[in-house]
């Protein structure tokens, strides 16, 4: 599975780079807005720091201005992919730009048909938000399984990018369905390495080579 930063602030994804846990990042308008610089300024500094795919979101509703935007993002680098909301517009842009080259990531999914029409139009992603599913009572992560099973009947390319995630249950739960790519925040990247066990372990490890009075 690949980790993305779900995040546009600078500091966080050159932090979890440095891990070695950074294998892409996705944005939003929300994520980019709360920066308050230049959208394409933002985008160049993380494409530069991050040698992975990273998901820029069309913020126009009609297809034609989708496409016009996808390609200027497109343009900002090679690492660019073009985030479409899953609506009938979105899927024409996508189906446009992906016809172009250009890889998408078709976002807001919530149901496996959204998914699997994402597919069709030749999306290189598919984000379904578990987190959101969840709640309103829904199971986030079921949609999820459904999606892979779905793709792997019918050999789509397209992979399941997961969204949303709330927790390192969420995490876990959609490794063990399948999915591609997890995207997280940074709250949750920093989770998935703690556990009491190992502090203890590591605490009782140094105390007793301090015994030795030795280096290394």
């Amino acid at each position: 599975m690949k980790f993305f930063v779900d995040s546009a602030d600078v500091a966080e994804i050159r932090e979890v780079a440095n891990w070695g846990l950074a294998d892409g990042v996705t944005t939003n308008p929300s994520l980019l807005a709360r920066t308050g610089r230049p959208y394409a300024d933002v985008l160049r500094e993380i494409c530069d720091l991050v040698d992975g795919p990273v998901s820029a979101e069309v913020v126009s509703t009609d297809a034609p201005a989708m496409l016009e935007e996808g390609q200027k993002l497109a343009r900002l680098s090679p690492h660019v992919v073009v985030k479409c909301p899953v609506t009938i517009e979105g899927l024409k842009a996508a189906k446009a730009l992906s016809a172009r080259g250009i890889k998408v990531n078709v976002t807001l999914v919530f149901s496996p048909l959204q998914g699997l029409a994402a597919a069709k139009c030749g999306a290189s992603y598919i984000s379904p938000f578990i987190g959101r599913l969840d709640d309103i009572g829904q199971d986030g992560v079921a949609v999820v399984d459904q999606l892979v099973r779905i793709l792997r009947n019918y050999e789509y390319p397209t992979q399941v990018l997961v969204a949303s995630i709330r927790s390192t249950d969420h995490l876990l739960r959609a490794a063990e369905a399948g999915a591609h790519v997890a995207t997280l925040p940074f709250n949750v990247m920093k989770q998935i390495v703690k556990h009491p066990l190992t502090d203890v372990g590591l605490e009782n490890f140094l105390a007793d080579w301090r015994k030795t009075k030795q280096t290394i």
